[in-house]
């Protein structure tokens, strides 16, 4: 008998089709690797997508008096950054889990720095509670009663003193891109994701800043008109 071969055509046909195949075999392989090396390279992605979230909610209170803060538009997991208090012992952000925190980095040598204390402090005496907590760490490298008398001469009475001379805490946040002069604010929500970050001062006391803040703690906008 005489074997019969397959016209040219079907030949091209069934070449095409095993191609095709392969091609998306190599195409699913790679997805998953890519959504594998996505998921190693961004662990804060699902943790702080709500905080992400909650920016978009409140940006349209991102005017007047707090018209200079970034809003988060994409996850990202706050470093958790170490510092002493008043009497010498060791924190670390993580401590504040569970609550809003709005992390103000300054030094006396930082005159819009000064400027600003007196506006946290009064944020802090409106909203400071189990929710909600003003978190302002001073990085003087150089003479440690400076900033406590600082404090006293402005009449600060409810933010707690921390500290870090050494100050790797903004050069940590340097690092990841979120600390671009002094002061340096970063709203953080209760997972320790960023919300917002400001370079230089704000009035945070004013009714912008405590219209965003509380939208931020309550994690969302609508309750609060511009």
């Amino acid at each position: 008998m005489t074997e019969q071969t397959a016209p040219p055509s079907q030949k091209v046909g069934r070449l095409r089709l095993v191609s095709a195949a392969v091609t998306v075999v190599i195409l699913a392989g790679l997805a998953g690797v890519y959504g594998i090396e996505h998921l190693r390279g961004n662990p804060a992605a699902a943790v702080c997508q709500p905080a992400v979230e909650t920016a978009r909610r409140i940006a349209p209170l991102v005017h007047g008096e707090l018209a200079a803060l970034t809003i988060a538009h994409a996850p990202f997991l706050v470093p958790d950054l170490s510092f002493k208090g008043a009497d010498g012992r060791d924190h670390t952000l993580k401590e504040w889990r569970g609550r809003t925190v709005l992390l103000n980095l300054w030094a006396t040598w930082c005159v819009p720095c000064r400027r600003e204390m007196p506006a946290l402090d009064a944020l802090q005496r409106k909203l400071g509670g189990q929710n909600f907590e003003v978190v302002a760490i001073n990085i003087d490298t150089r003479d440690p009663p400076k900033p406590l008398a600082f404090l006293k001469d402005v009449g600060i009475k409810k933010l707690a003193y921390y500290s870090d001379q050494s100050a790797h805490a903004y050069e940590d946040l340097k690092t990841a891109g979120k600390a671009f002069g002094m002061p340096t604010t970063v709203l953080i929500d209760p997972s320790g994701c960023e919300i917002g970050t400001m370079s230089g001062p704000a009035e945070w006391a004013s009714d912008d800043g405590v219209k965003l803040v509380s939208a931020a703690i309550a994690g969302e906008a609508g309750s609060v008109t511009r």
